[in-house]
């Protein structure tokens, strides 16, 4: 069983601190630093991290593209790269010292042509087999097909592949006329699933069963910030409270859950302890400053906060 990984829009994520935000001056930044980006990318990095090696399949371009790959590589992972024409986006998050908020610049992803989003399709159609774990993760890039993931899923049909699917918005709805092994929505994303503002506990629960019931999924994830997540299966449902850590940044903890919860199913563990190691590796991620994923370390300290 492989597991890969695709991340269609990728980026390059800058991360800096700043002694006061102040408008119309130049702020002197400093404690710069760049971290490769982008959902699939970011649960090849984390699953690494366990110990387990993934391929993770990305467009590349420009010298963004090239350092972003570069700093793969440092971490040990082999990216599988389909070059395009337009450079790879930078993102840009920045911590104020003084108040210790952080703000969070996010960019467009640029274009992909026709040419460059069937390459996608085709490299995949080369390197997924039988029984593996496909990751679609993250958002989709400007202008890009809102089916495109469906698209995608709709290839490995007849192929038995585990399809894992954490997106938003019309991306994510689009999914739903599809059959998916897991999907981690957060509370506002099950809510737009189910054309509401907001649900309430059992109406959530409600929707994630339906969604087993119905076959669109054989587990749903939904993530409740700071109060765990529970996740719907037809074992039935289950929740996981977090541990009380310091929180330093959430950039990436949706990714590391991700991470976490298929490194659950590549072990054939049971749901709760699927879930314990989804949560385990969002509160960690929690745990780094700016745009660093959560350590091994710190993995470590979560499950001993949970015992």
């Amino acid at each position: 069983m492989k597991i890969i990984t695709l991340t269609v829009n990728p980026a390059l994520d800058k991360s800096a601190k700043v002694d006061g935000l102040i408008p119309t001056q130049k702020l002197k930044c400093h404690s710069i630093d760049y971290q490769p980006g982008g959902g699939g990318i970011n649960i090849s990095r984390m699953l690494k991290r366990l110990g387990t090696e993934t391929v993770c399949v990305f467009p590349s371009g420009g010298d963004t593209g090239k350092y972003l790959s570069d700093l793969l590589i440092k971490e040990s992972i082999k990216p599988k790269i389909i070059n395009i024409k337009a450079w790879t986006r930078e993102n840009l998050s920045v911590v104020d010292t003084q108040s210790n908020l952080q703000y969070r610049f996010g960019m467009p992803g640029n274009e992909l042509s026709k040419k460059e989003l069937d390459a996608i399709k085709n490299l995949l159609l080369k390197k997924v087999d039988s029984e593996d774990i496909l990751v679609l993760s993250g958002s989709l890039a400007e202008n890009m097909p809102s089916d495109y993931y469906a698209q995608l899923i709709r290839l490995f049909a007849d192929k038995n592949v585990k399809i894992v699917i954490d997106t938003s918005g019309p991306a994510l709805k689009e999914t739903l006329k599809e059959n998916v092994f897991l999907m981690k929505p957060n509370q506002r994303e099950l809510a737009q699933l189910a054309g509401k503002e907001f649900l309430y506990t059992a109406e959530q629960e409600a929707i994630a069963t339906e969604l087993i019931n119905a076959k669109k999924a054989q587990y749903v994830v939904v993530s409740l910030g700071a109060r765990g997540a529970f996740l719907a299966c037809n074992e039935g449902v289950f929740y996981r409270t977090t541990p009380s850590v310091k929180v330093k940044s959430t950039i990436g903890a949706g990714d590391s859950m991700v991470a976490g919860l298929i490194y659950g199913i590549q072990n054939s563990f049971p749901p709760e302890e699927i879930l314990k190691w989804g949560v385990a590796c969002g509160v960690a991620t929690t745990m780094s400053e700016g745009t660093m994923l959560g350590t091994k370390e710190n993995i470590d300290a979560v499950f001993k906060l949970m015992k």
